[in-house]
């Protein structure tokens, strides 16, 4: 894909951002590779579910299990099945933590009695999604703008929303009694923040959306993040926080030496108080250069 389609995706077209999203949980796999599921235990019933796009949490309830996040189209099945490895219960409740295909696509194949959930924006954008407008009840049902609290004692789910990050409908996701916390991709992972500007998300203010988030829940000691490959300690959350409020220092300080923002990309690397950090921006993002330059845009906006 060229840069500037790419570019175009991420800066100006969220339709389109949702699908060039979307392909990036597909990886290297081939057209006949089997599309398998792998099964992580988080807590006693807490599983983390990978391959497909995004990280999915299932979170088994007395009354059924509550997903979080459902992966890429056509994975919904696979989902299913590798869920039955760990219970025998109904699937009740999908939360969405924001609208990116690798995130919501599998619930396009679930049938039955569930409730879907997530953010008043999330809900809005997935409403213009061609996906969901031939299927809309796979659409969230219920939704949330600041906080919302479902189910109780142990079965009990907190979700939060602090503000604009990865886009502006970022759900966090609490299971205070297994003490779990689901980010989505607003902690995709130790890397530079992932920003899709077509659907509401911000650079410039992804660092203090994160440590609103930091100081803004309690309850968890594991985090589930949208693509590491395994769960992280909640003191990861508060390190992201920094990390990524550096990097928008480091961005403030080139715009304001007047530098480019393909030179600003080529100058760029991780500091060393934060070892094991990407300094990388996936091309299906548009790269660094258009990370850059999408937030000197916001920030000549102030």
């Amino acid at each position: 894909m060229k840069r500037t389609l790419v570019l175009g995706v991420v800066v100006a077209v969220g339709a389109l951002s949702i699908t060039v999203a979307a392909q990036r949980g597909r990886g290297g796999r081939g057209a006949d590779a089997p599309m398998e599921v792998g099964v992580q235990k988080v807590k006693d019933n807490v599983f983390m579910l990978t391959g497909g796009g995004g990280n999915t949490g299932a979170f088994v309830t007395s009354a059924g299990v509550v997903l979080v996040d459902t992966k890429n189209p056509g994975w919904g099945q696979p989902l299913l099945t590798a869920l039955r490895t760990v219970t025998d219960r109904p699937v009740t409740m999908v939360i969405n933590t924001h609208t990116h295909g690798d995130h919501v696509s599998g619930q396009l194949e679930f049938s039955g009695m569930i409730e879907y959930v997530s953010h008043a924006n999330t809900k809005a954008h997935m409403e213009q999604q061609d996906a969901f407008k031939q299927n809309m009840a796979a659409l969230p049902t219920r939704t949330f703008t600041d906080r919302l609290t479902v189910g109780s004692g142990d079965d009990r789910i907190d979700l939060y929303y602090f503000g604009r990050a990865h886009t502006d409908g970022d759900a966090w996701v609490v299971f205070p009694a297994a003490s779990v916390l689901h980010s989505g991709d607003a902690f995709a992972g130790k890397q530079i923040p992932l920003v899709d500007t077509g659907n509401g998300g911000s650079g410039v203010a992804y660092a203090d959306t994160l440590m609103k988030a930091s100081s803004g829940m309690s309850g968890f000691d594991t985090i589930i993040t949208g693509h590491a490959p395994t769960p992280l300690p909640s003191s990861d959350l508060r390190r992201y926080a920094e990390f990524s409020a550096s990097f928008l220092a480091w961005v403030r300080e080139q715009m304001k030496a007047g530098k480019t923002p393909a030179e600003a990309a080529g100058e760029y690397t991780v500091p060393d108080e934060f070892p094991g950090y990407s300094g990388d921006v996936p091309a299906f993002f548009g790269g660094m250069e258009a990370l850059i330059e999408s937030m000197y845009a916001e920030l000549r906006g102030q």
